[in-house]
């Protein structure tokens, strides 16, 4: 059976070490949550996910959701009673408004607990996750009626939410959408029409279901512009707030999937299903990107979260599996074999796998605290960098990460020979369930456009020139130090790999897009391997301090964390010149064949 611990040390190494979370206690929450409690909330929130949602993972992998005649949704055996224990504990509402019920405290706290939960359990945690997902949108668009209504509920876990954008013959391009909106005169509207790939759209975990739907309302301009937000729950609240009246919003199937086979992804059919307004008429692409960038986040600590519970496995069966013998020698002479671990090529995928998932940790809670410093700051410049960070990595956690989880979940199956391709071993799940990451809350193609087609140029290049600047003063701040410096050189020329780039894209992009098109995925991919090179390089810096004094009882991890800094730098980085390459050498060969001849 597979096997789950959450990182803490690692965690708490990165947000204390390395982000010094304790400087920002000037954020509203922050000082609410001094070190002793939020390492108490993420050991809380390990022993859960470890111990209650993990031993679920298989079960929801094997017998899923079913849909009953009467269009209702049985999620599978232990799911609606692990819920009730998450909504008991107030997991929901722990980065959310007081003025709603919420505890209030940093976000970043609750993006630890979200890649605990993803790592135990991705399909369980996705429940929670687009209801946290829902209430950011209700919150910084609906109105102050509707946030009375629908956001308490939420907040205490009562009330689960969803996304509803994708109609069948359309997801990229929401501007087709089908789906329309009358008003009632009343100020509430009906709905109809369909939607599919809507995770969690129903099941029995939560007493109400609220859908933020996107809808036109009649005679709306064509295309995104006239595209509007709405609300719709499953039951029609009540003048006391319950579940009242059954509206017009149904489960019509279950999609049959690759993976998280626990998530009821449905097929929502609305049959002038009442619903309400979110922000302004015809807004609504607007205001559900609130919803879909906290998605986008979330999707890349899903890819994260798929590549170290795949790397903890990998790494105990090579410890445990015997085959063949050391290339310098025996390891284990008392055994008929060493165990696998002794072999380069495996180390070799070990290494890479740890790097990845230590670096790619760094980087979200980076990001994430980039992100309470943006909703939380009063100060409005430090908001403004802050925000350029948040829309400037949005792309590349999500891309970048859930590119290399799925990867990772194949190399991590890789070490366990013939036993990875057979079920009992659990490998298999975490590769199926980690191919979705790559594709929804926008498939990976289409976050390495955005990222050069909209965000390099936004704001006249503020965002990415900030992220350069802040690179190359460290480089230059630390490059003689004998401890980190050759990092920090191996780290310097992947920067100037990835300006070159950027540069390229300037001179020859404009005049030909197909050019920003063929690159932009190499592009993401180097932004990705950079920015995982400047974490690696401050936390290696942070280890090399640690060693030089007395290491508080760390010295083994510390040392670890330099090995693996050096791993990173010497057969990773170096990657970035190969991207280099692929961009310069530009669409021409891509775009040269005739369809026809395909």
């Amino acid at each position: 059976m597979p096997i789950y611990k959450a990182p803490i040390e690692d965690t708490m190494f990165v947000l204390y070490d390395v982000l010094k979370l304790d400087g920002y206690g000037n954020l509203p929450g922050f000082s609410d949550a001094p070190r002793d409690l939020v390492e108490a909330i993420v050991s809380e929130g390990a022993k859960f996910c470890e111990e209650v949602l993990q031993p679920l993972n298989a079960v929801g992998d094997t017998v899923g959701c079913r849909r009953n005649d009467d269009g209702t949704v049985t999620t599978p055996p232990g799911f609606k009673e692990a819920y009730k224990q998450y909504q008991e504990g107030g997991w929901m509402g722990l980065a959310f408004s007081p003025d709603y019920g919420g505890q209030g405290l940093p976000a970043t706290v609750n993006t630890v607990v979200g890649e605990f939960m993803s790592s135990a359990n991705l399909a369980w945690g996705m429940y929670p996750g687009l209801t946290q997902g829902a209430m950011a949108a209700l919150n910084v668009h609906a109105s102050d009626e509707i946030k009375q209504i629908y956001l308490p509920k939420m907040t205490s876990g009562e009330w689960t939410g969803t996304m509803n954008l994708t109609e069948p013959h359309c997801g990229t391009d929401l501007g087709m959408l089908r789906t329309k909106a009358v008003p009632n005169g009343d100020g509430s509207y009906r709905l109809t029409g369909q939607k599919i790939f809507i995770s969690a759209g129903e099941h029995d975990m939560a007493e109400n279901i609220i859908h933020l739907v996107l809808a036109r309302i009649e005679g709306a301009p064509a295309g995104t512009k006239g595209i509007s937000l709405f609300v719709v729950p499953k039951f029609l609240p009540t003048p006391d707030n319950m579940p009242g009246e059954r509206n017009g919003v149904s489960c019509g199937k279950i999609e049959e999937k690759m993976g998280i086979h626990g998530n009821a992804t449905c097929v929502m059919n609305y049959d002038e299903a009442k619903g309400w307004l979110v922000g302004q008429e015809n807004k609504g692409l607007n205001a559900m990107f609130v919803m879909m960038n906290e998605a986008r986040l979330s999707v890349g600590v899903q890819g994260l979260s798929q590549s170290e519970v795949a790397y903890q496995n990998a790494v105990a069966y090579a410890k445990d599996r015997i085959q063949g013998r050391s290339l310098s020698g025996p390891k284990a002479p008392e055994k008929a074999a060493d165990p696998i671990i002794v072999h380069p090529d495996v180390r070799r995928t070990l290494m890479t796998l740890r790097a990845v998932n230590e670096a790619g940790r760094a980087l979200i809670l980076w990001t994430a605290l980039m992100a309470d410093v943006s909703h939380r700051s009063e100060d409005a410049a430090e908001r403004q960098k802050a925000e350029d960070h948040l829309g400037l990595m949005t792309p590349i956690v999500k891309g970048v990460l859930t590119d290399l989880g799925f990867d990772n979940a194949v190399k991590a199956q890789q070490m366990y020979g013939g036993h990875g391709y057979i079920t009992e071993w659990g490998m298999g799940q975490f590769v199926r369930d980690a191919r979705i990451t790559m594709i929804y809350e926008g498939a990976n193609g289409i976050q390495a456009l955005d990222l050069v087609g909209r965000k390099l140029a936004a704001n006249g290049g503020r965002a990415v020139m900030s992220f350069f600047n802040e690179v190359g003063t460290f480089c230059s701040q630390n490059k003689d130090d004998a401890a980190v410096g050759a990092y920090v050189g191996s780290l310097s020329k992947g920067l100037k790999d990835l300006q070159a780039a950027t540069m390229w894209f300037m001179q020859n992009a404009m005049a030909k897009p197909d050019n920003a098109g063929a690159g932009s995925t190499p592009y993401m991919h180097m932004f990705g391997l950079v920015a995982m090179g400047y974490m690696w390089a401050k936390m290696a810096k942070v280890a090399s301090e640690k060693l030089a004094g007395d290491a508080d009882g760390s010295a083994d991890r510390m040392n670890a964390k330099l090995v693996t800094a050096r791993f990173f730098f010497e057969q990773m980085m170096p990657e970035t010149g190969a991207h280099l390459a692929r961009i310069q050498a530009g669409a021409d060969s891509m775009m040269a064949l005739a369809a026809d001849a395909f």
